[in-house]
Order: structure tokens, then C-alpha cells, then sequence
């Protein structure tokens, strides 16, 4: 029984791109509760509230987005 090699090809490209959608949300999971929970671990920064509370929701959202799609690996349309 062949292995088709354009098959393959996908299956190592997906495994690929699923690793990295994983290793990106984490990433920015994490900075969006960091700055999240900024002042309680010890950081000041200078910005408005609104501004940080705002950059930390899109990181999480974001961040939560990539994990699911390298959950998914929905990375070929047929």
C-alpha cells in the first residue's frame, strides 16, 4: 500500500502549522494576563486603564483563537 506523497506533505504541513498555533496562543494568552494582573505581580506600567484592560482582552481573545484553530486543523478547504 503507497503513501501518497502530496498527502503526506499535508499531514506534515498541518502538524506543523497546529504546533505553531499552539505555541503562539499560549504565547500570547499569557501576555494578555500579564498585563491583565500587571499591577498585582508588581509592574506599573504608564497607560490608560481603558488601553490595557483593552490590549489585554484582544490578547486573550486572540490568543485563545489560535489555539482553537490549531485544535481544529482546518488549514485545507476541500
Amino acid at each position: 500500500m503507497a503513501i501518497d506523497p502530496q498527502n503526506k506533505r499535508r499531514k506534515q504541513y498541518s502538524l506543523m502549522r497546529s504546533i505553531l498555533d499552539y505555541g503562539m496562543g499560549v504565547l500570547i494568552l499569557t501576555f494578555g494576563f500579564f498585563f491583565l494582573f500587571s499591577e498585582k505581580l508588581g509592574f506599573d506600567f504608564e497607560m490608560e486603564p481603558f488601553f490595557k484592560y483593552f490590549f489585554s482582552g484582544l490578547c486573550i481573545v486572540y490568543g485563545a483563537w489560535r489555539i482553537y484553530r490549531g485544535y481544529q486543523k482546518n488549514y485545507y478547504s476541500e
